[in-house]
């Protein structure tokens, strides 16, 4: 058994695959260390090395020579075939052959009795490690436009998507996500400075696994007189129609909270300040906040299974909206909500005291995010969709 934490060392390459495969499944460092029976702190440091990013698997052009083809030259040189005839049987140039063996063995008559197939591999991988420079180090306007866009909060699938639209005649301005992400992780690249990682909605020191478990949020109390989600009509499902919107309570330190709304078909946000989480508090702001919209604009109002909307018939008898609430534990049924959110981390990190902040600075933020470009909408921005079919919102 090795301790969770201890002394460094070199893994293997063997190793180093586990490790990888592993980490790819959703095992957690202290898992992996203790699969390859080493410290945490030799796991951690490759792993932080990498961004959490896997390395690419080494590959071989078939143009340079392979191990069976150093076997043959090690096992022809012993029975004293000459270069030529190595390289017949080969079907390289002799001085392919020559330079191979000068390379591995010397120049002296004996050079024969010094080769060494295995020993001359590992060294031609070895010497081939020349870590080729990442495109954004190579194009310099392209890295200009990226770390500008980084800076303004852009998530690196808005920037991929936008370069195809702004430059569309100029194929040298391309990137794609990963590589973005990987030139901000892995720190061999040093070509994005490290402070722009700040800028990402989920600001990780390194990549998180794409099969890391997540857990699920506990239980809720009932509401009553609670609308299931199974009744709402297929037009709100499919998106068909604006009008239909997902809420949430994005949380922060001392018990603050902002209300998020999400308009399901453009993904247009309303961030609004609630002075609490109770159910009082909370519908008499959404109610303020329904009220400052375009009469018609909000029609329904999907919403989980906290208390803070215990009070939703008032909510419907003011504001005629009907409220539909999600099945327990099920947050992927207000997943627009549940993806904003994630990106209001990136202007709210956890650990925030949300109370000063005033309802000017919050519908600033929702600014900011409606006119940023989304996959989802074909990297349009969520306030182009949203008045390409209602009247703008004021």
């Amino acid at each position: 058994m090795t301790q969770s934490r201890g002394i460094r060392r070199r893994l293997a390459a063997g190793e180093l695959e586990v490790l990888w495969a592993r980490r790819q499944h959703g095992d957690t460092l202290s898992g992996i260390a203790s699969a390859l029976g080493t410290s945490l702190t030799s796991v951690y440091g490759v792993v932080a090395r990498q961004g959490g990013i896997p390395p690419h698997p080494r590959t071989r052009s078939p143009r340079v020579l392979s191990l069976a083809d150093r076997e043959e030259i090690s096992r022809s040189l012993a029975v004293g075939r000459s270069v030529r005839a190595i390289a017949r049987t080969l079907g390289r140039a002799p001085s392919t052959i020559s330079r191979e063996i000068h390379r591995h063995a010397g120049r002296r008559p004996e050079a024969w009795m010094h080769y060494r197939a295995a020993t001359a591999d590992a060294t031609a991988w070895r010497r081939a490690r020349r870590p080729k420079r990442c495109l954004l180090a190579r194009h310099a306007p392209l890295r200009r436009v990226v770390a500008e866009k980084l800076a303004a909060a852009w998530a690196p699938q808005q920037i991929a998507g936008w370069l195809v639209s702004a430059y569309p005649t100029d194929p040298a301005m391309r990137v794609s996500h990963e590589i973005i992400y990987r030139t901000l992780y892995v720190q061999a690249r040093g070509v994005l400075k490290k402070q722009l990682v700040a800028h990402l909605r989920r600001q990780r020191t390194m990549r998180r696994a794409r099969g890391a478990a997540q857990a699920r949020p506990g239980g809720r109390a009932q509401i009553v007189a609670a609308v299931s989600i199974s009744e709402r009509p297929p037009t709100i499902e499919d998106r068909a129609v604006p009008g239909h919107w997902e809420g949430d309570l994005l949380a922060g330190a001392k018990n603050s909270h902002i209300a998020t709304l999400v308009e399901r078909r453009s993904r247009y946000v309303h961030l609004v300040k609630v002075q609490g989480k109770d159910t009082a508090s909370v519908v008499s702001a959404l109610i303020r906040e329904v009220q400052r919209l375009p009469k018609g604009l909000m029609a329904s109002l999907t919403w989980d299974r906290g208390m803070e909307m215990a009070q939703h018939q008032l909510f419907s008898v003011v504001t005629d909206v009907q409220v539909y609430f999600c099945d327990p534990r099920s947050p992927w049924q207000r997943g627009s909500n549940e993806n904003t959110n994630g990106l209001l981390r990136q202007y709210f990190p956890h650990g925030t005291d949300l109370r000063p902040f005033t309802q000017r600075q919050l519908d600033n933020v929702a600014q900011q995010l409606n006119t940023r470009p989304r996959q989802t909408l074909g990297f349009k921005t969520p306030a182009a969709v949203l008045a390409a079919t209602v009247a703008p919102i004021g």
